[in-house]
């Protein structure tokens, strides 16, 4: 058969290389919209919930009675079911309805009902609602800041320069687990060498990540993931009550915590119960309300591939990022991991986020080599940086981050590596060499460093951790060796601890370590000339670009 040409062209193009799927409602293969999904309703008798979008009480599973009892304000509710779903979903794109009138009415939602608000809604309207739904006023970002070799001196470099970029929240992990005590340190390390106050975690299995967070290693944590099928939270071994054992543990020690969901987790795991994704999502972010958590990492996150892979897959995702903020939780949207081989699609799917703006509008961006990534890659990497900024600069849209100098990236990166230099001396650690420093401040990734005897160095991650070394130890060793800066930013965050201020909902510190939250930051978008306006000092900043001309050039 001859063919045509630009098909054949077609074909080849990138796009075509991604995988897609019609809808399979029997095994929950549909975004937002299946026939097996509960019609919206409650029932509530002397202050509880006796039953829930169709289910008596009696047949609750364990997530339905957590949900039902506690993640459900049972006053509001007979109320807040009552309006027509079609006029909530107005109210949330009707400039002249508060915010807060919007939260009060969902907080008593169930999670059908909330799905049935939202399925009313196009790509557009959803945008313009999560622009005034969002917690925080101000948008900030995350970053991914890993490499293949673990190797503890890059980490600290690339966790400087990302903070040095503005990113409020930096993450690592491991390829190796016994590595997590070293990529932890020099995550803290470099971020405070970068700029002060920015917050770190190591997303590890979670004994380990809260060891780490007690010894003051780290800040956050958000790795706890939630399901919205009872199987599948069981399978990993969790309930509802000991996910929210959990959460108290680390909040009652000063950490901030986010659980993690999205669309598509329950049928990738094989138990969605034939509930569309959105459905399940629902019920996710309504545990995490019930746990008192005050924020989620959602939009899909490592089951994007199949939720992009079926009909209403994008809308879908950010449908799931406003239905937390309408519950008043804190939104990390995702786009942390690759999806796609179109840079077009991969545009396409940020831009839900980026432009209305979320509290952290990737979760995170990986400022380093997709294939550096031990995460498996994010939608956006450290080549990115330049069409971020003109993105920003073109649509005078603030994405959390702000453009450098080369200068200023080798200043913080050299920096940071030789505090982690004189910290592994002062512990008794294996040697950080002067060469090392150096790769470290030049590197594009670990192929460009210097290798190191991993074996060694485990084993030194293991002595360091049975020596109950802390954070406290390491601010003195930065002190005395010269880093006075870096050991004065790491005591400011450990008293962060203290005080709790940065466990309100959406928090973030500034370089002054004065905490933007939902309370004292409130999203107070009411339409044209409200909300968050980049303006000022930070416009000037984001319109920076090195290659653009000035009068004088002309």
């Amino acid at each position: 058969m001859k063919r045509s040409k630009r098909f054949e062209k077609l074909e080849k193009m990138p796009i075509n290389q991604d995988g897609f799927a019609y809808e399979w409602e029997e095994a929950g293969l549909v975004a937002m919209d299946s026939p097996y999904d509960p019609l919206p309703g409650v029932k509530v008798e002397n202050g509880v919930i006796v039953e829930m979008d169709g289910i008596r009480r009696e047949d609750f599973d364990s997530l339905d009675r957590y949900i039902a009892d506690y993640g459900i304000d049972a006053a509001a509710a007979e109320a807040s079911m009552a309006i027509d779903s079609l006029e909530i979903a107005k109210m949330l794109v009707d400039i002249n309805v508060p915010r807060e009138e919007i939260v009060r009415i969902c907080c008593g939602c169930t999670p059908a009902k909330l799905v049935e608000i939202v399925r009313h809604l196009n790509v557009v309207e959803i945008m313009m609602a999560q622009m005034k739904m969002r917690t925080r006023k101000t948008p900030a970002n995350q970053a991914h800041a890993t490499n293949l070799d673990d190797n503890p001196v890059l980490i600290a470099a690339d966790a400087a320069e990302e903070a040095a970029r503005g990113f409020a929240e930096l993450e690592t992990t491991c390829a190796l687990a016994r590595y997590a005590p070293f990529n932890a340190m020099a995550l803290m390390i470099g971020a405070q060498a970068g700029r002060a106050g920015v917050l770190n975690q190591c997303s590890m299995e979670e004994a380990t990540e809260l060891a780490l967070g007690m010894r003051g290693f780290t800040s956050y944590a958000e790795t706890l993931s939630v399901y919205g099928t009872e199987t599948v939270l069981i399978d990993g071994g969790d309930t509802a009550y000991s996910k929210a054992f959990l959460a108290s543990a680390y909040a009652s020690r000063g950490i901030k915590i986010r659980y993690t969901s999205g669309t598509g987790s329950e049928v990738l795991m094989g138990n969605a119960e034939r509930k569309s994704m959105l459905y399940l999502e629902a019920r996710c972010l309504l545990l995490t309300r019930a746990c008192g958590v005050q924020g989620v990492q959602n939009g899909s996150i490592n089951a994007i591939p199949l939720v992009a892979a079926v009909p209403d897959g994008f809308r879908a995702i950010a449908a799931e990022n406003l239905m937390a903020s309408m519950l008043n939780i804190e939104v990390a949207s995702g786009n942390d991991t690759a999806f796609t081989h179109s840079d077009f699609r991969r545009g396409a799917k940020l831009m839900m986020q980026f432009m209305p703006g979320t509290d952290y509008v990737t979760s995170g961006y990986g400022g380093i080599p997709n294939f550096d990534n031990v995460f498996a890659g994010s939608n956006q990497d450290c080549d990115d940086y330049d069409d971020w900024y003109t993105l920003q600069r073109d649509m005078r849209v603030d994405g959390g981050i702000h453009p450098i100098t080369e200068e200023e990236a080798l200043a913080v990166r050299s920096r940071a590596a030789k505090a982690m230099q004189a910290v592994f001396s002062g512990l008794g650690l294996p040697e950080i060499s002067d060469e090392e420093v150096e790769a470290a401040a030049y590197a594009y990734s670990y192929k460009d460093m210097p290798a190191r005897n991993k074996a060694k160095d485990m084993k030194a991650a293991e002595n360091m951790m049975e020596r109950g070394i802390t954070a406290i130890d390491i601010i003195k060793i930065l002190f005395e060796s010269g880093f006075e800066d870096i050991a004065e930013n790491v005591m400011n965050l450990l008293k962060q601890r203290v005080t709790g201020d940065y466990l309100h909902t959406a928090s973030f510190l500034d370089e002054n370590f004065k905490v933007h939250s939902a309370v004292n930051d409130r999203n107070d978008y009411m339409g044209p000339g409200t909300g968050y306006r980049l303006s000022g000092e930070r416009w000037e900043k984001l319109k920076e670009k090195t290659n653009a001309l000035r009068p004088q050039d002309i």
